[in-house]
């Protein structure tokens, strides 16, 4: 089984993949949050930041692209190219308003002729190897079949399928029973993504679709970034992790209190983890003291019982 980090705007960015490979691992291939190409053709100082050259780095990432515009997108993946990367991955599946509103995203699904022939240029012309991320549909599950005739005919390197319809946004349950239209019918690899939260929720998906050789985890592996390795989440190692992060944001972002704010972003999942939390949450959420949220982080890590998942062996 190949296991991927799902990209999460804000934070998973450049500097958190590369501490979390170093800490945890346990991960094939990090996929970056996406690059939305514009007609400047040219990266923006964070944009350049987040896309070293591929060489660089000591693990595997795959630069994700958003946008509807064939000659942007085209401009990008040459940008990619040239920086080393064996693969690009084009967002159909981001259910932000901002995004769909723009046609992009999972704003693409809604009309499927449109998005054939955006594809249709895409894989003439792409000069890496394109994988394709996407939800089953924008309103309703009943589109998938239209939309997974239309990837079945180009040279997909990989399907990651996120079985909710673009108005689930990440609530209620996914369609398994869509997904397995997709492992009965799709001519590509696929990917699972979705509610993988634990070791006996990949387990599940393991054991249901055994043909799948590969899974996508996002806020799961926010929440517990140990989770795919032997030794798991240990307090030591998630505390040196949460102390490097905090300092390297501290110079990236020009001060202690900039890498605060960016830090309770990955709280707002890491507090899942311990047990017992609520009162620690409500003050970590309303400290803008930096000292006093490290204090408090600390407490946390150090003092309250951690969740622990039925035990799990691949």
């Amino acid at each position: 089984m190949r296991y991927y980090f799902a990209p999460l705007e804000g934070i998973t960015d450049a500097t958190f993949r590369a501490l979390h490979h170093k800490y945890f691992g346990g991960v094939d291939r990090y996929y970056m949050p996406f690059i939305s190409p514009t007609i400047h053709r040219c990266l923006t100082h964070r944009e350049a930041r987040e896309l070293p050259r591929a060489d660089s780095v000591t693990f595997a990432a795959v630069p994700q692209l958003l946008g509807k515009n064939v000659e942007d997108m085209l401009w990008a993946i040459d940008t990619c190219a040239s920086l080393g990367y064996d693969e690009v991955n084009i967002n159909l599946g981001c259910p932000s308003g901002t995004v769909v509103s723009k046609g992009k995203g999972s704003g693409m699904l809604a009309d499927p002729e449109q998005l054939e022939q955006f594809l249709d240029a895409i894989y003439e012309k792409a000069t890496l190897p394109v994988s394709l991320k996407t939800r089953i549909g924008l309103k309703e599950p009943e589109e998938f079949p239209r939309l997974l005739e239309i990837y079945n005919r180009y040279p997909v390197k990989e399907l990651t399928i996120h079985p909710r319809v673009r108005t689930a946004f990440y609530k209620g349950d996914c369609h398994l029973d869509v997904f397995r239209y997709a492992v009965d019918n799709a001519k590509m690899s696929l990917c699972y993504n979705g509610n993988l939260n634990t070791r006996a929720d990949i387990q599940a998906i393991r054991e249901q679709f055994p043909t799948v050789e590969a899974m996508m985890i996002g806020r799961g592996l926010i929440a517990d970034p140990g989770m795919l390795t032997d030794q798991g989440t240990s307090r030591e190692l998630l505390e040196a992790f949460l102390t490097e992060l905090a300092d390297t944001y501290s110079v990236i972002f020009g001060s202690k209190r900039n890498a605060m704010f960016r830090l309770k972003d990955n709280w707002h999942y890491l507090i899942a983890l311990f047990e017992g939390s609520d009162k620690h949450w409500k003050e970590l959420r309303k400290t803008t003291d930096y000292d006093r949220f490290c204090a408090i982080t600390k407490e946390i890590i150090r003092t309250l019982p951690m969740r622990r998942e039925p035990d799990v062996t691949w």
